[in-house]
């Protein structure tokens, strides 16, 4: 078998690539948008007056956001590892160790296949978990803190 040089297409050479011409844009002309409307610009702060308010920190510094988001990460932390670890160790024992998979436990039922339905109720358990934790750390901190934002609104709102 010999090599045909002769190029594979009977029509003739294909067309060139695709060159854009370049792209000029318009100038810029400001006048159609007219002068200002405005002397000052919008983003300039109000006028003082003599009233000063309360020397405070802002809400996103306080001490209790701080203490809430930690409860929270807490609180989540706790739920996702009950039951990704629950996951994880069934996981494990099914790649690692088949032999205890395959045991029979209580009514010839294998080892795998039960752990495998006790997720559900681990699963149920980190719910139920988190629930708890957030009713009893993590939503007095929230209403408290929510109290005192309405507090700090009103407060605003008054002057």
């Amino acid at each position: 078998m010999s090599y045909d040089p002769s190029p594979s297409y009977r029509h003739g050479p294909p067309p060139p690539p695709y060159d854009p011409p370049p792209y000029d844009p318009p100038p810029y002309d400001p006048s159609p948008y007219g002068p200002p409307s405005h002397s000052t610009p919008p983003y300039a702060p109000p006028p003082r007056t003599g009233h000063r308010a309360p020397r405070r920190d802002p809400l996103g510094h306080h001490s209790d956001l701080r203490v809430l988001r930690s409860a929270y990460r807490r609180q989540r932390r706790t739920a996702t590892l009950a039951a990704l670890g629950y996951f994880t160790l069934f996981l494990i024992l099914s790649a690692y160790a088949p032999g205890v998979m395959t045991g029979t436990a209580a009514g010839g039922l294998p080892t795998g296949l039960l752990l495998a339905l006790v997720q559900l109720p681990v699963t149920c358990l980190a719910i139920a978990l988190y629930e708890y934790t957030a009713r009893r750390r993590v939503d007095p901190l929230a209403d408290r803190i929510r109290k005192e934002a309405e507090l700090d609104a009103r407060r605003e709102a008054g002057r």
